[in-house]
């Protein structure tokens, strides 16, 4: 693994003769301070290019549901980062980085307690929060349109302060039993390659949705009497595109962020460096992701007939969520490959999910869910072996089709297991011990009605009558609901 760049006082010190000692040092050490400063500010500015795709979340979600429940899938948007950041300030970030500790789960760093130390500083806590966050907002996206508010509180807590942790410590953590920096005992000899989080953080958040989503339920009217799918269509095509071009511009954030450093030289006195690798990350990622939207397009084209912008952005988004497992360790013509899949599975996944009768509003289970293992599949397939040696060190196992054997592969397919059965043993008995008690599910003429109306005080929008000089605007009810559904 590469080495961040240093300064050899010793070196130095016979250039400014034989006193240069002091002058030596004094210099080596105002180097080492620019460099802190250069790689913390590269990470601040990641960071905040990734929470800004909880904005992305809100507007693509907002446009995805139907009017009358666009003031309530904002305002859950709105908790997740709130609640994810309290939940992951007390909890989170320790179980998920809290070195000294064990393969399984952190145990330092509660609260902060220690931080900053010399391998953690608070630019590390903000940058894994607002992926958190991302996490808890890939679920709420599954559920919407039927689910109670309290529920969207406890689920959020939960994800981000226990459930998400848990696996970015296996998979990210210097002590985690199958990270690719544990450099005690790897596993299958590489660790799992799951640079941005294609398993870690997609398939976490849509494995969840999907057990919320199979738990309540469809939407009333999603499927008619003969199970023949319906289309409940999102309000607003604009919003939609304005959140995906949101998300795109985060992910410059979330993949190429990744790195955490960026003053990196991979060889004393190159051009080449880590801030090339930083680059090459986001043009793979700009490759997936324009691949699978074209794929996606053309796709749908022949399937439905009809030129769909908003199967467009998911599948752009799917691209996405593939390549953030490989995005730093593939070459760009792999990251077209890896789009053109991602397309497929998207689409495959949604004709499955019409099939089993699984309603989803945005895709948000079969995007993250499925492109996020794919993309964990990928990474095994074609992971280069100098880029792999560059990020994580020499000697390490990488793609089966780049001639690396099937070691990296055996380790992924582990990945996608066990995230697939923890994430099912914590979230799906949450999601039905919330239905058992009735605070998961809305009643159905709370539904019928619109959540915005009957939970929130009003719709998002101001509706004016046609004829304003008759009628100012119309006059909305509240509608009262008779189920004993208990209210939030």
């Amino acid at each position: 693994m590469a080495s961040a760049a240093s300064c050899s006082a010793a070196d130095l010190a016979p250039l400014f003769g034989p006193n240069g000692t002091a002058a030596a040092s004094y210099i080596c050490n105002q180097l080492s301070s620019v460099s802190y400063a250069v790689d913390t500010t590269y990470l601040l500015f990641s960071a905040y290019l990734v929470f800004s795709m909880q904005l992305g979340f809100a507007m693509l979600c907002a446009g995805s549901v139907r009017a009358k429940n666009t003031m309530n899938i904002m305002l859950t948007n709105v908790l997740d980062a709130a609640a994810g950041g309290l939940f992951y300030y007390l909890f989170g970030f320790a179980f998920a980085f809290g070195s000294p500790s064990n393969g399984f789960i952190g145990r330092h760093f509660f609260g902060l307690k220690e931080v900053p130390s010399p391998t953690i500083d608070y630019s590390n806590f903000l940058y894994q929060w607002a992926f958190a966050i991302a996490a808890a907002g890939i679920t709420s996206g599954s559920i919407a349109e039927r689910t109670q508010f309290v529920a969207y509180l406890i689920y959020s807590a939960f994800l981000t302060g226990f459930v998400y942790p848990v696996v970015s410590h296996w998979f990210w953590s210097p002590d985690g039993w199958a990270s690719a920096f544990n450099s005690d005992d790897l596993l299958f000899g590489s660790g799992v390659i799951d640079f941005a989080g294609s398993g870690v953080v997609h398939m976490v958040g849509g494995i969840a949705g999907l057990w919320g989503a199979l738990i309540e339920g469809p939407r009333i009217g999603r499927f008619d009497h003969s199970g023949r799918s319906v289309a409940l269509r999102g309000h607003s095509a604009s919003l939609v595109v304005l959140g995906t071009f949101l998300l795109w511009f985060g992910w410059y954030g979330f993949n190429p962020g990744s790195f955490n450093k960026i003053l990196v030289p991979y060889a004393s006195g190159s051009y080449y460096g880590q801030w090339s690798a930083v680059g090459r990350t986001a043009v793979t990622t700009t490759l997936a992701g324009c691949t699978a939207a074209l794929t996606t397009l053309f796709g749908k084209r022949l399937l439905s007939g009809h030129w769909n912008v908003t199967d467009v952005c998911n599948g752009l988004l799917g691209g996405f969520a593939a390549i953030t497992a490989g995005c730093s360790v593939v070459e760009p013509w792999a990251a077209i490959i890896c789009g053109f899949v991602a397309a497929v599975v998207l689409i495959s996944c949604n004709k499955l999910a019409e099939r089993v009768r699984f309603d989803d509003p945005l895709e948000a289970a079969q995007l993250h869910g499925g492109c996020g293992a794919w993309g964990v599949i990928f990474t095994a397939l074609f992971a280069s072996k100098d880029y792999v040696a560059q990020v994580y060190g020499e000697g390490r196992h990488y793609g089966l089709f780049m001639g690396g054997g099937g070691k990296l592969l055996a380790a992924h397919v582990v990945q996608i297991l066990v995230i697939t059965g923890w994430v099912s043993a914590t979230m799906g008995p949450l999601f039905f011990l919330l239905h058992k008690m009735n605070l998961l599910r809305i009643s159905a003429e709370d539904e019928m009605a619109g959540m915005d109306l009957t939970r929130h005080g009003g719709f998002a929008y101001v509706y004016r009558d046609e004829d304003e000089s008759q009628n100012n605007g119309i006059q909305l009810r509240k509608v009262e609901p008779t189920s004993t559904t208990p209210g939030v």
